[in-house]
């Protein structure tokens, strides 16, 4: 959720950048920029920006985990066994003895 405090016009953000880009990072919170007293755009440094992609990227991973756990509770899908069985007879590949 973005801070009421960390709100600024696009004006002042063009006027007192370095001071923006400093606070950016030591706080590493995003800033809404607003034009005509409307949202605009959101800022934020490039480290507090991956670490949210990193967090995306872990939240959708367990989505996908248990959307697959939930299939399997239901009866959904097929054993590995059977799976790769399909695989190595759709590929011709031989079984290791």
């Amino acid at each position: 959720m973005v801070n009421i405090k960390d709100i600024y016009s696009l004006s002042d953000f063009q006027r007192r950048t370095r001071e923006h880009i400093q606070r950016l990072k030591e706080n590493g919170r995003p800033e809404v920029l607003t034009v005509n007293g409307r949202a605009e755009l959101v800022v934020q440094d490039a480290e507090s920006y991956q670490a949210l992609l990193d967090a995306l990227e872990r939240a959708e991973a367990l989505t996908g985990i248990r959307a697959g756990l939930e299939s399997l509770e239901r009866g959904e899908g097929r054993s590995a066994r059977e799976a790769l069985g399909d695989i190595r007879k759709k590929h011709s590949i031989r079984e290791r003895a």
